[in-house]
């Protein structure tokens, strides 16, 4: 879990600063909500789909590793690249792409725990995630304010250039989250996917049964997939026109043409299961519906 310190120095170091980097490189302030669609966005799309092809990669850096690496590395190059940006437009699409990379990294440190501790000891393994989460956290948020006020660096700049106090704020940000992952991948192993399996019919989980059980192929389970696809197109296209009829703020469409969005893949998934079809965008659909209620 020690590569989480590194994750969540990079989302603070993002949440803290984008918005006055996008403001110096002369965004209005009314046009900041649109540009910081990217976070919730890329975490739709990305982490149930990386966590889709972890479940199923075996390499010899392990299951879950190659994508902390792979995350970790993008990530670093995107914290680097993120306070030099020359105009807007470059700093909204490092913005994608670093929010992206983090939940790369972010999405398999979640199931390593899982995969890596029995039942009993996952209570302080995900607590000490947690730890890890709020001492990034912390320390990323104040890193700007501790190079300006311990040592002394420039916390202002002439017009459209970024302080150098966000820059090196970004640039220890980019090394720590680099060399905490590094630990992770290096100083850990993880089981084959043998011995997982083992263990998983031991315990009577196996993941694949957990899929196919009578329970979420049940013909219930496929209707109640159909209606809350319905439902939640009708609401989104609901909402959206009234949104159009009164004029309201345009990034309100953002959150209800989701919802439209959403409601047509679980409706175009549950036909598919109806087809008997199973494919990696009807299981990713699936455990969506399928959730645990805290969750």
């Amino acid at each position: 879990s020690f590569g989480f310190l590194g994750i969540q120095f990079g989302f603070a170091l993002q949440n803290a600063n984008t918005s006055r980097i996008f403001e110096t490189m002369g965004a209005k302030i009314n046009e900041i909500p649109i540009l910081w669609i990217a976070a919730p966005v890329s975490g739709l799309i990305i982490q149930p789909v990386i966590g889709y092809f972890s479940d199923r990669t075996w390499t010899r850096l392990g299951r879950r590793r190659p994508y902390f690496l792979i995350g970790a590395i993008l990530s670093s190059i995107a914290l680097f690249i993120m306070p030099n940006s020359p105009t807007l437009w470059i700093a909204a699409g490092t913005l994608w792409i670093m929010d992206a990379s983090i939940n790369v990294s972010m999405e398999p440190f979640r199931a390593f725990v899982g995969d890596n501790l029995p039942e009993k000891q996952r209570t302080l393994g995900f607590a000490m995630q947690s730890f890890f989460i709020g001492t990034g956290a912390v320390v990323g948020s104040v890193l700007p304010y501790l190079f300006t006020n311990v040592f002394g660096v420039s916390n202002t700049a002439v017009e459209g250039i970024i302080p150098d106090s966000v820059k090196w704020s970004f640039y220890i940000g980019g090394i720590v989250f680099l060399l905490s992952v590094l630990w992770t991948v290096f100083k850990t192993t993880e089981y084959t996917p043998e011995e997982l399996h083992a263990f998983e019919v031991q315990s009577k989980k196996d993941k694949e049964d957990l899929i196919l059980n009578p329970e979420t192929e049940s013909e219930s389970n496929i209707k109640r997939q159909l209606f809350l696809g319905v439902l939640l197109t009708v609401i989104g296209a609901l909402v959206s026109f009234l949104i159009f009829e009164n004029s309201l703020a345009k990034e309100l469409y953002i959150l209800f043409i989701g919802l439209v969005f959403m409601g047509v893949l679980f409706m175009i998934a549950s036909q598919l299961r109806t087809s008997k079809v199973h494919n990696g965008f009807t299981i990713i659909m699936t455990d969506l519906l399928n959730m645990p209620v805290t969750m």
